[in-house]
């Protein structure tokens, strides 16, 4: 057998064996999709859609309304009822027939289906929502903007071009075939990207620690430590020079440094979450402390980063270590009960047929991962892009983002199982369940300054679960809520137009207030949120000092290689 990979000689089950094989061939046929969870959906829906015949009824006088709503639009426009406002038709060409009859057609059609699985009582809500994501996504193919004869746009763009626009749309579908990965070939790592100056100061199988280098004469006496999620490469807080979240503390005086993850092989399979926080934060800490002689730390993490980071905290608080100044949370969650529609795709099912994939293989893929998130937002990362790219011949200029959300890692067998089940199924650790170093955490015990940041748009953390840390601490807590989704919202830079963010500290002697009266009481600003963190920070740190060296040979820290170090160039 492969290295890494299970034999049934692994095993004294050969039935247990013969299953996980199975479902392993399962997952690999349908992309990691449990289809009995869609198929308990639609059980759900058609039972009691059977006994609901008032349901039934209203849903037949809408399909008998809607040729005359249609006939209505097509003959007096303006005073028909209004269109939804869609993005996919938002060109005038659709305005006229008989592509207005085509798009008006779809969404009458979109609008049934969405009463159709929606509000049947006697429905569970989970079953409720991955059937109406199912039938959303299924109806999002048939779109009449995706087929080049039934798109008034790409029709004219034919036209203008004199079919220019199809021979280009071609070329670009053949070369994603022959490269779809290669994102940019302009920017490169530690060149345009992940070139903040600083040094590999630390590192353990798992992770890498980059110190940045000082820009200012003096410091501020606590660094900061960030620690990114480990789905992604860690350079997301180290874009280009204009964007960098880890530039911009630089100069702001802050010493920071930042783990790089590796990016794990099927020889990784076993390690666990524990590896991961010893290998990761605690690594980071010590090295820290050691070279810069600091005795309190800012940490902050991004996404499950901020998960980890949280773990990690929590444990300390119970051992009564006391390192860390405060806690920042970058669109991370510690309670995933109301994760949004991400939820969708962790169930019982969906968890075990994940697991068996990531069994035989030793690791969940990039690709694989990133299936889940794409089909979030289907309509803006696949029906969008094909339109202008492959129908209409537009070529996207590379920027960035896009180079960095190419760059896929992989996530161990063991961790991101215990991930799964542990912490977005079971939700262990917002119940006090979670066990570290054999011992169960409390995030009661956390007590220290904590900011949180949430996105308005965001799909994979959405901002009223993370606003949750407020009744899980006993901290004061300053949240701040942006505009933008999930990256976009982080990576927001002073002087980004059209930005703007709400922020508020709420001590834990004040009674609870609920995300939607805070939302009302709080003004929004326009600006980065950035530089309220910045004031933030300043005001829990201690006067300015000289920086400290970088890296420490004398207490085992030497500088090993330059930043970006080989970690993240792993592919």
């Amino acid at each position: 057998m492969t290295a890494g990979r299970p034999s049934p000689d692994d095993h004294t089950d050969y039935h247990d064996f013969a299953d996980r094989m199975s479902r392993m061939m399962i997952a690999q046929m349908t992309g990691g999709m449990a289809p009995s969870a869609l198929w308990q959906a639609m059980a759900d829906w058609s039972v009691h859609l059977g006994t609901a015949p008032g349901k039934q009824a209203k849903l037949a006088e809408k399909a008998m309304q809607a040729p005359a709503i249609l006939a209505k639009r097509a003959l007096n426009a303006e005073t028909a009822d209004p269109v939804a406002q869609d993005r996919r038709f938002a060109s005038d060409h659709w305005n006229s027939p008989p592509f207005s009859m085509l798009r008006d057609g779809f969404l009458l059609t979109e609008e049934w289906w969405q009463t159709a699985t929606t509000d049947v009582r006697g429905m569970t809500p989970a079953n409720e929502a991955a059937l109406s994501f199912a039938v959303r996504q299924a109806l999002d193919t048939m779109a009449p903007s995706n087929f080049p004869h039934l798109n008034p746009e790409v029709l004219a763009r034919a036209r203008d071009t004199q079919g220019g626009s199809v021979m280009q749309g071609l070329m670009n579908t053949v070369a994603d075939v022959a490269a779809p990965k290669e994102a940019s070939t302009d920017l490169r790592l530690g060149k345009e990207i992940a070139a903040t100056p600083g040094k590999v100061v630390a590192r353990s199988h798992l992770a890498e620690l980059i110190q940045y280098s000082p820009t200012t004469d003096t410091v501020h006496p606590e660094p900061i430590l960030i620690v990114p999620a480990w789905i992604m490469k860690y350079y997301i807080l180290d874009l280009s020079a204009h964007n960098s979240l880890v530039r911009w503390l630089v100069a702001q005086g802050h010493t920071v440094f930042v783990i790089s993850w590796r990016n794990p092989g099927a020889e990784d399979r076993d390690m666990g979450m524990q590896d991961y926080l010893d290998q990761g934060p605690r690594m980071a800490l010590d090295a820290i402390g050691a070279i810069t002689g600091a005795e309190r730390i800012h940490a902050a993490g991004y996404c499950l980063g901020g998960t980890l980071l949280s773990i990690q905290a929590a444990a300390m608080a119970r051992a009564g270590d006391t390192r860390l100044a405060s806690m920042t949370l970058l669109a991370a969650q510690v309670d995933f009960s109301e994760a949004g529609e991400l939820a969708l795709f962790v169930s019982e099912a969906q968890v075990a047929l994940l697991e068996d994939l990531m069994w035989h293989q030793g690791y969940l893929t990039g690709d694989q991962m990133a299936g889940a998130f794409t089909m979030l937002r289907s309509n803006d990362l696949v029906w969008s892009r094909m339109i202008h790219e492959k129908l209409m011949g537009e070529q996207s200029e590379p920027n960035d983002m896009m180079t960095w959300n190419a760059d896929s890692t992989r996530m161990p067998y063991r961790m991101h199982s215990e991930y799964l089940r542990g912490l977005f199924l079971e939700n262990r650790l917002s119940h006090g369940k979670y066990r570290i170093d054999g011992q169960a955490l409390s995030l009661t015990d956390l007590d220290l300054p904590i900011f949180a940041v949430g996105t308005e748009t965001d799909h994979v953390a959405p901002w009223k679960s993370v606003y949750k840390i407020h009744h899980l601490t006993d901290a004061d807590v300053t949240f701040a809520l942006t505009s933008g989704g999930h990256n976009a919202g982080i990576i927001s830079e002073p002087g980004h137009r059209h930005r703007h963010y709400r922020i508020a500290t709420h001590p834990h002697s004040e009674r609870y207030q609920d995300p939607e009266a805070w939302f009302a009481a709080v003004v929004p600003q326009e600006g980065s949120w950035w530089e309220g963190w910045a004031e933030w920070l300043g005001a829990r740190s201690g006067e300015r000092v000289a920086p400290p060296p970088m890296g420490r040979p004398e207490a085992g820290y030497e500088a090993i290689c330059d930043a970006p170090g080989s970690y993240v160039f792993q592919r």
